[in-house]
């Protein structure tokens, strides 16, 4: 461990032996633990199944909003082979608005991998388990470790910032990630693994949380060298974000009577397999003449009206700010190659990403963007 990387404090506190430091997690975590929908209670086995689709769905999304989600998807598919049965498509219906939609399209890969490959039954390694389809070093640890009580720690934002602060890692992230991995597993116990993990991101997320971290009440408090420096809320260091250029582009929202035109997004790339509006490429410095030039031909319609406004999303990687234009034509119009009609009355249970209800609001007048 580089003395660079990890900081001695000024005055050193009386520290615990480090062997204590999972068994007081693991006592704070008896009497703390949260309740979660996917969480084996005390004394009981977890399920497999809903670790790992609580795993898929946690990534870059919290846990309030994904409460509803993983109750919905339990209760239409109750394990995995009733996931892997389903079609991809309504997975996708299913999942919109939980953002990241590649994570739906894997979650069903994997479902099917499961059901067929492996009879139903999850890998209980982590070398099994990353052999899934959208499973990762980080989701193979924590299934590993949750459902199968491996002696490996997964590290997740909750639990880096946990050990960040607990060592004083200088480091910053990403580049730290090797190196507070290597400490996360110094707080593992040699039994109860999954424990051990969920009792740090448990702590991560009501204790030692990103702001005003309330370490009176932590139970690692007078072991941890930023509490003792006064720095808590400086760890971890990161390095400064680098914002994407902003993209911009056109929407089209034709009516038919009570329908709507819709296509769906090629299956690879962004927003994959998703339904959408018709629309224009989303490109760096595109003016609206460019992108209006790319808006479907229609039978009926002459002119486009321009709303009044731009709907903006923020992706991963990039902003974007589209432009919308409307449109009438009599029910019963043919729709273009590679598009459909679908009644306005039934928008709500298609897949649809959160930027193209943003756009159908905005072009049809709606105040509630979910349609």
């Amino acid at each position: 461990m580089s003395p660079r990387s990890v900081r001695k404090p000024k005055s050193e506190p009386s520290q615990p032996k480090t062997s204590s430091r999972p068994v007081a997690l693991l006592q704070w975590y008896d009497r703390h633990r949260r309740r979660l929908p996917w969480r084996a209670a005390p004394g009981e086995a977890s399920d497999p199944y809903r670790v790992w689709l609580s795993e898929i769905m946690l990534q870059q999304t919290t846990v309030k909003a994904v409460g509803p989600y993983f109750e919905k998807f339990v209760a239409r598919w109750p394990d995995v082979t009733a996931l892997g049965r389903a079609s991809q498509d309504d997975v996708l219906r299913m999942w919109a608005g939980l953002g990241y939609y590649s994570r739906a399209r894997n979650l069903h890969a994997c479902a099917v991998a499961v059901t067929r490959e492996h009879r139903g039954v999850f890998p209980d390694t982590e070398e099994g388990l990353r052999a899934l389809p959208g499973i990762g070093p980080y989701t193979a640890a924590a299934i590993a470790a949750i459902a199968f009580d491996r002696h490996t720690m997964p590290v997740d934002g909750n639990i880096e910032r946990v050990v960040s602060r607990l060592f004083a890692v200088e480091e910053e992230l990403p580049q730290a990630k090797p190196l507070i991995q290597q400490l996360a597993a110094t707080l593992l116990a040699d039994s109860r693994a999954g424990d051990s993990a969920q009792a740090l991101m448990d702590l991560g997320a009501s204790i030692c949380t990103p702001k005003k971290p309330a370490c009176s009440l932590c139970p690692l408090n007078e072991d941890c060298t930023a509490r003792a420096q006064g720095t808590q809320e400086t760890f971890p260091r990161k390095a400064p974000k680098k914002s994407g250029t902003l993209r911009r582009g056109a929407a089209f929202v034709v009516t038919g009577g009570d329908e709507l035109l819709v296509r769906s997004r090629p299956e690879k790339g962004l927003l994959g397999g998703m339904t959408e509006v018709p629309g224009s490429d989303w490109l760096a410095g595109q003016d609206d003449a460019a992108a209006k030039q790319q808006a479907p031909e229609l039978k009926g319609v002459s002119r486009w009206q321009r709303k009044v406004g731009v709907v903006t999303h923020v992706f991963t990687h990039f902003p974007l700010e589209l432009v919308v234009y409307t449109a009438k034509v009599e029910a019963g119009t043919r729709a273009p190659k590679g598009m459909r009609w679908v009644p306005i009355a039934t928008l709500a249970g298609e897949a649809l990403p959160n930027v193209m209800r943003k756009v159908i609001a905005h072009g049809l007048g709606l105040q509630d963007p979910s349609c």
